[in-house]
């Protein structure tokens, strides 16, 4: 019986543990990135471990989040993060370089290298053919500090690829047909590990796509084989000697595998406001739009703003639409400028934006009220464009052009317009950008502490009994942008937990807050899949700092439950979920025994009038560790 390319990879970096599905394991970390909006906390937990250097081969901070500077939090914060990257060898990318994953992908990426960032597409880099993983900040700066990273050994999922797409289905409609298939939950406790002969009519940005996404099925991570393609890739980023050939064993078993015919898929889009609720365009029909936003870390390449070049050449933005496009990095606007797709662009009508994340995360070019906007990004979450009533679409780069064209939604294929195959460049390594940590440390560098930034926020020891109060009550799939918001007037505060837990699920709840500080200690009871999307770790740090000591749902997120330990927050899972409906607001719960419960797969919680309710923690001993000593940190501290 072969190996997936995934447990090869595993079994190359392993450190502790079994490769058995469900396992706990420790694998070596090769290189981590972080960005600026999880960042200043990564830098800060960095700081007070009190390491000299990283352990990693290669780290790099990026900024590409915080760039709107409308006050002095955001500058503060970039001074903040390269102070500390120079001081522990850390490489710093400046404002403009572009997005983080972009240029991971581009710059340093290896295939058959472990990749940890503090962002939760870091995935992205298995297009690639790397295992790379997001997760919680702290989790990222100890990979920094320790070289290592724990987790659970996980599925594989393999989707078998077979065909090749036709004109004008992309790489897009791949990962949202997969969506379709198997939801915004599909992908838990699993890796998506791609296969079979349609594997080679995708390119590497193509792949890059598709595992970007895949942090949208839940996926620990994706990964594809390192071929011809792959080669070529990374000649054209002039390090083709960074070029391992990889693929999963002849006879490779996966647990499940998803077949997928490349040339049946047909132009899609994810409609509002879920990932996974994908229709046909042609289904959808002529929707009357507002705004089309090109970009992000998924669908922001060279081969990608090339086809929306060729789209609009000689053609008008239609003239009820607002089109926004943002390059994914410097290396890629430099040479839209230099061949003449810039002015095309321009000459459309099409506004130009700064490289980076942007309107991605409400940071920029929010749509008007009640409008209709098309992305090429990677989530339409309710509220996070920065409009509360936006209609958010998730499309394919040629069906977000082809539909600026129009005025309205529409399948390219219907538009009269021949797309040609974009060819290859050859790109330059360039520096420009990039701070070299070479000749710093932490004699020579102070670091740059604006008055914005307040420490993290720290556990105590978890008690023999908690008892705390239900403070919330929430539905299924409430994700991390709900509980803890990322827009414009807020992402400048992300170095302050104290400010931020003010708006704490304020979408929701705006009583939240208050509610935690009447109650002191708190626990939140949720549905399914409790904190989905993004791995910052404030989703975490804000309810810890308001007195949430538990949630109970009936399923969580894979990074978020991580990010609860991390914080000593005690995250159980209902072991009837009919025992959701019976915890009102004001519930007040209490496990007793708590140190000793912590340990065994099943737990007993009660109620003031004693009625018991059965919950499950399968906490492994690492994660036992965190909880008990209150943190990750808490616990690292009890080792000096």
């Amino acid at each position: 019986m072969g190996k997936t390319l995934t447990y090869q990879i595993l079994e190359q970096h392993l450190l502790e543990g079994k490769l058995i599905p469900g396992e706990e394991i420790v694998i070596r970390i090769d290189q981590t990135l972080t960005q600026d909006s999880t960042g200043t906390m990564v830098y800060l937990q960095l700081e007070a471990m009190d390491v000299e250097k990283i352990k990693t081969e290669l780290s790099v901070a990026y900024i590409d989040h915080n760039m709107l500077q409308t006050g002095y939090q955001n500058a503060d914060d970039h001074a903040f993060i390269e102070s500390v990257a120079k001081r522990h060898g850390v490489l710093f990318s400046k404002p403009g370089n572009g997005i983080c994953h972009q240029l991971q992908l581009e710059n340093f990426g290896k295939p058959g290298k472990t990749l940890l960032g503090s962002d939760s597409h870091t995935p992205t880099c298995g297009g690639l053919g790397m295992i790379a993983i997001g997760a919680g900040g702290l989790d990222v700066a100890m990979a920094m500090a320790k070289g290592s990273y724990s987790l659970v050994a996980p599925r594989v999922i393999g989707v078998h690829l077979t065909g090749a797409l036709r004109p004008w289905v992309s790489a897009k409609d791949v990962i949202l047909y997969v969506l379709q298939q198997l939801s915004v939950k599909g992908g838990v406790g699993a890796v998506m590990e791609y296969y079979g002969p349609g594997v080679k009519e995708l390119s590497v940005t193509d792949r890059a796509t598709i595992t970007n996404m895949g942090a949208e099925l839940g996926a620990t991570t994706s990964v594809f084989p390192s071929d011809e393609n792959t080669l070529e890739y990374l000649t054209m980023q002039s390090r083709p000697e960074d070029f391992v050939p990889l693929a999963a064993e002849e006879g490779a078993v996966y647990d499940s595998v998803l077949e997928v015919d490349l040339s049946a898929l047909e132009p899609l889009a994810a409609c509002p406001h879920s990932p996974d609720n994908v229709k046909s365009v042609r289904e959808l029909g002529p929707i009357h739009i507002d705004q089309v936003a090109i970009g992000s870390c998924t669908n922001s390449s060279y081969t990608d703003l090339m086809k929306v070049a060729e789209i609009l050449d000689g053609r008008r933005v239609a003239e009820n639409v607002s089109l926004v496009i943002s390059p994914g990095s410097s290396k890629i606007l430099a040479k839209l400028a230099e061949n003449g797709a810039l002015a095309k662009m321009i000459d459309a009508g099409a506004r130009i934006i700064e490289c980076g994340c942007g309107p991605c995360i409400g940071m920029g070019q929010s749509p008007r009220s009640g409008g209709v906007s098309l992305r090429t990004f990677n989530r339409n979450f309710k509220g996070r464009s920065g409009t509360k009533d936006a209609q958010i679409y998730l499309v394919s780069p040629e069906t977000a052009a082809a539909s600026a064209l129009a005025g309205h939604l529409v399948d390219g294929r219907d538009c009269g317009i021949d797309l040609s195959p974009i060819e290859n460049v050859q790109f330059a390594k360039k520096t420009q950008f990039l701070v070299s940590p070479e000749g710093y440390n932490k004699e020579n560098t102070p670091v740059a502490m604006g008055p914005n930034i307040k420490p993290f926020p720290l556990n105590e020891a978890l008690p023999e009994t908690l008892e705390a109060e239900v403070v919330l009550r929430v539905a299924s799939n409430i994700s991390t942008d709900e509980i803890m918001p990322s827009d414009s007037r807020l992402l400048p505060f992300r170095s302050n937990v104290p400010y931020l837990s003010n708006f704490c699920f304020e979408a929701i709840d705006p009583e939240f807050p208050a509610r935690c500080k009447a109650a002191g200690r708190g626990v939140i009871v949720a549905e399914e899949n409790y904190g989905q999307g993004s791995s910052r770790e404030h989703a975490a740090l804000a309810p810890l700092y308001l007195g949430v000591r538990m949630v109970l749902a009936k399923s969580f997120a894979r990074i978020h439950r991580a990010n609860l330990i991390n914080s000593g927050i005690v995250p159980l899972v209902f072991a009837d979920p009919a025992d959701y409906e019976k915890l009102p607001l004001g519930a007040k719960l209490r496990l007793e025994n708590a140190r000793a419960q912590i340990a065994q797969e099943t737990l007993t919680l009660k109620d003031e009038s004693g009625k018991e309710y059965k919950v499950i923690g399968k906490f492994t001993p690492l994660e036992q560790e965190f909880l008990l000593a209150g943190g990750k940190i808490n616990r690292m501290k009890e080792d000096k």
